[in-house]
């Protein structure tokens, strides 16, 4: 949550329902047309009505760099956290003018800022499309239930959103495959920044306080939408409301939980235990040592890099904490216990069968391709340029119907967008990266297996990751452009090294894909209908389905928790940095607290906690009040909410959220923005 997770080219798992007990207390992340109106009720005494949940969706964003956010004026002003901008300041930043570091604000809105590769999107309409796309494969098993499976899909977001400059259409699996939706989103391609702190605000306390509280963190920013070159109205925004928060009142978060893997049978558990965790912690370990030691070698360097190693060094914090979570033998034996119910709720239905048994096998399949598909993607860049040019031009010569799923017509705008952006690339920090997986490639296949030479011929990791990184154009958006618009002819007449490269490992990857597919993700759309279908008749429709990055609501309450024996309070107050200061990074005061330290309210409340259920993805979501105005954003959890991708602990679990008072604080005295300022009051 503080931070999504960087995805450096290795591919993610699928996931796949199991079935668990209806939601108790204040677990769920719950779709807008399942929300659990009486059990909130029955919880709090009061629940939102039909026209709340309206106002609320109209004003949700999802920002298509991984995070959440909202409207909240009418003019297009979009809440959301700095870490997730902190890319497109990166981006914005020079040696000269480092705006991450020293922050942004625009005093005018000529002055506001694009930000590359960055698309806000709102949700209008959500369809039940999952009769017509089981329909398409009924029957069918392996390579061809996926391919009439993924060629549906193709036809129905087309279909649903004619005009693809404007909207974007996605269908979502949800519960294993048990149901498929339609999501229609209004889209805006011109996000600009407007205003976000100082990185150090933001980062206070940095690694060691990350999924920890007590926090103060001035996670916040604000970006604005654009359209033919004017801010766009937006007459559905939630109010803004600088105000305390209340021990006890009821909260909501509003955003798109990015993925969970709560509803995961206890093979695939195994598999992530077992295999998927204890690789990726190496790795990603390896990769921060690295990043680390170049950086010390000139400010430069450490400038150029941060933003990467901060997203790193959170991916890595997560990878820790899940990897805790399934060693916890109470916890896990919790999650079994839940398998188990439903089994024997089941057990006598031959509609359902033994999905558990098709599950198991698909995950053995999995394990025998699992370093294969990981490790035949090399990271970086220049090489994501590079595949994503090569794959599109490639699909584009076929039909929407079959193409692969990331390359249809409904997807193409925004890939399109993210690769002709322009943006800066370091050469030096591409080149440690892809050197960086390609050896990890070779440590993990073996010098010998057919796909490691494939990948490095004779050459090493280092001297093949120089040699193409030296000698790749890719990073000048001009020719990007013109081996997009020249298609597959120009990528193929391309003597560009990182093209001719992409070009030589595209077979084998397009064979593993297909394998995967055939053997792992055809089967699990199978068992992941019965198992579906097991649910809702041991549960009904008391359940809700694993995070998928679309809109979900979450409701909650203002609350601490106990801590070995100590009672963790629910906020802490600007004042309170001053107090945990100590002079040393990460520790170290942000420069605009420390000039303005007589002047600042120490009494504010500047970061707080609540029951809500959140995970990755959810960071920059608006925590609205029961009258529907936002009292904060969400920016992370506490370090017991990494164990949340497999399941929820009201206990203990937290959601941790930079306070609209701290925020108004901020903008008046802090980081001053006067125009903005009167935005929000509606002036």
């Amino acid at each position: 949550m503080a931070r999504t997770a960087p995805a450096f080219g290795f591919a993610s798992l699928a996931a796949l329902a199991f079935a668990a007990p209806p939601a108790v207390a204040e677990e769920g992340m719950w779709t807008f047309d399942g929300f659990p109106a009486e059990q909130v009720r029955k919880e709090y005494g009061w629940a939102p009505d039909q026209a709340w949940l309206n106002r609320v969706q109209a004003a949700a964003v999802r920002l298509t760099g991984g995070c959440s956010a909202s409207f909240v004026s009418p003019q297009g002003l979009i809440l959301t956290n700095q870490h997730c901008v902190a890319t497109c300041l990166a981006d914005l930043s020079t040696a000269k003018d480092d705006v991450l570091a020293k922050g942004f604000v625009a005093e005018r809105r000529e002055v506001e800022r694009k930000c590359p590769g960055q698309q806000a999107e709102v949700v209008t309409k959500i369809a039940d499309v999952t009769a017509e796309v089981k329909a398409a494969f009924a029957g069918q098993t392996g390579a061809a239930l996926t391919k009439a499976r993924d060629a549906k899909i193709a036809e129905l977001e087309k279909a649903g959103c004619p005009d693809a400059a404007t909207t974007r259409c996605q269908v979502v699996s949800l519960f294993g495959g048990g149901q498929y939706k339609l999501y229609t989103y209004r889209k805006y391609s011109d996000v600009r920044m407007v205003w976000a702190p100082e990185a150090r605000a933001s980062t206070f306390g940095g690694d060691p306080d990350n999924f920890n509280f007590p926090r103060f963190a001035m996670d916040a920013s604000f970006l604005r939408a654009y359209e033919n070159g004017k801010p766009v109205a937006t007459p559905r925004h939630l109010k803004w409301s600088p105000r305390a928060p209340k021990e006890g009142e009821i909260t909501f978060v509003v955003g798109n939980p990015g993925s969970t893997s709560r509803l995961w049978t206890q093979s695939q558990l195994a598999f992530e235990r077992e295999v998927a965790l204890p690789t990726t912690l190496a790795i990603q370990s390896e990769l921060r040592g690295r990043l680390i030691r170049a950086m010390d070698k000139s400010p430069e360097k450490a400038r150029e890099a941060i933003d990467t190693l901060n997203g790193l060094e959170n991916s890595l914090k997560v990878t820790i904490g899940r990897t805790r979570a399934l060693n916890d033998p109470a916890f896990t034996r919790t999650l079994a216990e839940r398998e188990a119910e439903l089994r024997a709720k089941s057990a006598g239905n031959a509609a359902i069968g033994d999905p558990w048994s098709e599950v198991d096998a698909a995950v053995k399949f999995n394990r025998s391709i699992y370093l294969a598909r990981r490790f035949t993607q090399p990271s970086g860049d220049l090489y994501g340029y590079a595949t994503s040019l090569v794959f599109a031009a490639i699909e584009r010569e076929k039909p929407n119907s079959e193409r692969l799923p990331g390359f249809t017509d409904s997807a193409l705008p925004l890939l399109e967008k993210r690769i002709l952006d322009e943006r800066p690339i370091y050469p030096w920090l591409d080149e440690l990266i892809m050197s960086w997986s390609l050896s990890k490639a070779r440590e993990y296949l073996g010098p010998d297996d057919p796909d490691a030479k494939l990948l490095l011929g004779k050459d090493s990791p280092e001297a093949l990751a120089e040699r193409l990184v030296a000698g790749t154009r890719l990073a000048d958006p001009g020719v990007r452009r013109q081996l997009w618009e020249g298609g597959l002819a120009a990528i193929r007449a391309s003597t560009d090294p990182m093209i001719q490269y992409a070009l030589r490992l595209e077979p084998r990857q397009r064979a593993i894909r297909q394998a995967f597919d055939a053997q792992y993700v055809a089967p699990l759309a199978l068992a992941g209908a019965k198992l579906a279908d097991a649910r809702f008749a041991a549960y009904g429709d008391s359940v809700y389905p694993d995070a998928t990055f679309t809109l979900r609501i979450s409701y909650g309450r203002v609350q601490g928790w106990e801590e070995r024996g100590r009672k963790v309070p629910f906020q802490t107050t600007l004042g309170g940095t001053f107090d945990r200061a100590t002079g040393a990074e990460p520790f170290d005061l942000p420069t605009a607290f420390e000039a303005n330290r007589a002047r600042i309210d120490k009494t504010a409340t500047y970061n707080f906690v609540t029951t809500n259920d959140i995970i990755g993805g959810n960071s920059g979501s608006p925590v609205i009040d029961r009258s529907g105005a936002v009292i904060g954003a969400a920016f992370d959890g506490n370090i017991h909410s990494l164990g949340g991708n497999y399941g929820y602990d009201g206990s203990l679990n937290r959601t941790v959220v930079v306070s609209s008072d701290a925020v108004q604080e901020a903008l008046e005295t802090i980081y001053p923005a006067p125009a903005l300022v009167r935005e929000l009051r509606g002036r």
